[in-house]
């Protein structure tokens, strides 16, 4: 492995630390984006029920925004229980983008490796063939070490293609769970709202 790193040359070093990069990102992500920790099962319930036995306290509240992102959402709406609906929403409307920005933390970032790999291989053998064809000593000299210049060469698009396919599999994976999510916490603030407004028991 590292024999084939020598002879990509030093286009594949920006590859490496975008391969680098992509794991961290992935790893990350696959640990910040599980269910249990973004949508706790039952805690609508719970805290409409702790609501109705004790009412709202600043302690309670605090509690419920500290567990989970839908915990951010729903102490939103409860700290608007007696406004009007309108302000409700809008509460949990104002709470929800900033969840939703920090669920799409780095995405951006593992979508933008998974485009650009390619083109960082694909740049390394240019670079590599360039070199190859501009040397006096392998100028058509020997066609044998011609085809073993340019298969090192091509080492650089192999090893930004086997970047960019993983990468753009979780991107797509991670974009998807996370507007399932949100669409999962819009269906709960609903519920909530309905619930504080008196329109659902």
């Amino acid at each position: 492995m590292f024999s084939i790193i020598q002879a990509a040359g030093w286009p594949i070093w920006p590859l490496l630390l975008a391969s680098v990069i992509a794991v961290a990102l992935i790893i990350e992500r696959a640990v910040a984006l599980r269910r249990v920790k973004i949508l706790p099962a039952g805690l609508l319930q719970s805290a409409v029920a702790n609501y109705r036995q004790h009412g709202l306290s600043e302690d309670q509240l605090l509690r419920l925004e500290g567990s989970s992102p839908l915990g951010r959402v729903l102490a939103a709406g409860m700290r608007n229980a007696g406004s009007s609906r309108e302000i409700m929403k809008e509460s949990i409307e104002e709470a929800g983008r900033g969840v939703a920005h920090d669920l799409e933390r780095f995405l951006t970032s593992l979508g933008t490796i998974a485009s650009i790999a390619p083109l960082m291989g694909l740049f390394g053998t240019v670079v590599g063939m360039i070199e190859i064809f501009g040397s006096p000593t392998s100028s058509g000299t020997n066609p044998q070490a011609l085809a073993h210049g340019i298969s090192v060469a091509l080492y650089n698009t192999g090893f930004g293609l086997i970047i960019a396919i993983p990468a753009m599999i979780f991107y797509r994976h991670f974009r998807a769970l996370v507007d399932g999510f949100l669409v999962e916490m819009e269906q709960e603030a609903v519920k909530l709202v309905e619930v504080m407004q008196g329109q659902r028991k």
